[in-house]
């Protein structure tokens, strides 16, 4: 049994969507919940001391009714332990199919990982090389251009996803293969605007959230925690639409800023003295007093189940934008909608990470790329018109966005079920 199991709170909202839908069939529901495949594998690799240490790899495809699997690698060590992060996986492959489903991309779900964790164990470039490589090599009969596209997530980057493509090709014949993997560096067949694609996709969610409630983000005051990729570019694109950050975290701690700063000043501190916390005019806080700092929108940008029921009881923000996955836990969730709280779930708020691989895949796939733009237009459309269909499903059936968000990706899932039917 594993503590709070993120595929069961997987597995439980899409039985939400089913009972709003009034999908009864048991076995239908569990067709949309489990994975197609989990791969799990274990991966040798020769340390710089001369050692031989096995690692655990996973690699779960959850649907592809709507085109390949797409989903990134992660490379993490969660408290639960192996087998937590194998049930992570499940949940993060399902999520990255609604993920697909709500913003219209023709993709489907899937997540891979690794449980290490190379910051704090500090594996040398080589060792890190060598374990990319090696699960690579394990799942390259899974992955490819038509089949599952991964992506980086916690703790890889373009790196590693140019190794993974330069494995998959030298396997494969020495075929130049760009497309079988997205996040990589733009001299390697990268998409401009990836590296803001996550936050700034949160940010555009964000202004459609405000002009739902009538809220003017001129002013408005912003937490976020964590401060990563995701939280920091949230912050910088919501800056420029006139909000403040009064409130930020990182893994070593949490700081309230009341007169508000500039993310780039706090980005610089943390670069320099390694942590968000000792910021100028700031008070160091607990997690719990960040998430209730009172604010017009949090930004959760950390890791799973952050916001639980007593969290969410004392919550003082108009909008939560979910840039992390799976940041709040499902008892929660009718609290913050009796609060009226308006909840822009992880499947849209950080759906602009997929929408960029898309193009990025779509791009390598055609030999043709385009501007940086060009590139953002095309995903500001896809979120925009994601959040307003989702936006009006909450509405025509009194549910939250979590719920309509789900609802709106499942029936989309189903309809192209129903087109493709069951075939040995």
């Amino acid at each position: 049994m594993v503590k709070n199991d993120p595929f069961a709170n997987a597995t439980k909202q899409v039985n939400d969507a089913c009972d709003i839908i009034g999908i009864k069939d048991k076995e239908l529901r569990k067709y949309l919940a489990m994975p197609n495949k989990v791969l799990r594998v274990k991966i040798p690799v020769k340390m710089d001391n001369g050692k031989i240490r096995v690692f655990t790899g996973f690699r779960s495809q959850h649907n592809n009714d709507r085109g390949p699997y797409k989903g990134g690698i992660r490379y993490f060590d969660p408290e639960g332990g192996v087998e937590y992060m194998e049930r992570e996986v499940m949940a993060l492959s399902s999520w990255m199919t609604w993920k697909c489903a709500i913003v219209d991309v023709p993709l489907g779900g899937g997540k891979g990982a690794i449980y290490v964790n190379p910051k704090t164990e500090k594996l040398s470039e080589g060792e890190l090389e060598r374990l990319t490589r090696g699960f690579a090599f394990k799942i390259s009969e899974i992955i490819g251009p038509g089949k599952d596209i991964p992506a980086p997530d916690v703790y890889t980057t373009g790196k590693e996803m140019t190794q993974i493509m330069d494995t998959f090709s030298k396997l494969n014949g020495n075929v130049y293969s760009p497309g079988v993997i997205t996040g990589k560096p733009i001299s390697m067949g990268g998409s401009l605007a990836r590296n803001v694609a996550t936050g700034l996709g949160a940010a555009y969610t964000v202004r459609e959230a405000a002009k739902a409630l009538k809220i003017s983000l001129k002013g408005a005051k912003v937490v976020l925690q964590g401060f990563g990729n995701a939280s920091t570019f949230a912050g910088e694109y919501l800056e420029k639409m006139g909000a403040k950050i009064i409130a930020v975290s990182d893994s070593k701690g949490s700081i309230s800023i009341p007169k508000g700063a500039k993310v780039s000043a706090i980005l610089a501190h943390k670069e320099e003295k390694g942590s968000v916390v000792g910021f100028p005019g700031s008070t160091k806080i607990s997690t719990e007093e960040l998430l209730t700092t009172k604010c017009d929108v949090l930004v959760p940008g950390a890791l799973e189940n952050q916001i639980d029921a007593k969290i969410a009881k004392n919550l003082k923000c108009k909008i939560i934008a979910e840039a992390a996955n799976g940041p709040t836990l499902p008892e929660a969730d009718p609290i913050i909608y009796q609060k009226k709280i308006l909840v822009i779930p992880d499947i849209l708020a950080n759906s602009g990470g997929v929408c960029i691989s898309y193009l990025e895949w779509v791009q390598n796939n055609m030999g043709y790329y385009w501007s940086f733009d060009e590139v953002a237009n095309k995903m500001e459309k896809n979120i925009t018109k994601g959040f307003k269909d989702a936006y009006e499903l909450s509405k025509k059936h009194k549910i939250d966005m979590r719920k309509a968000t789900m609802v709106l990706a499942v029936e989309r899932v189903l309809e192209a079920f129903d087109q493709k039917g069951i075939w040995p």
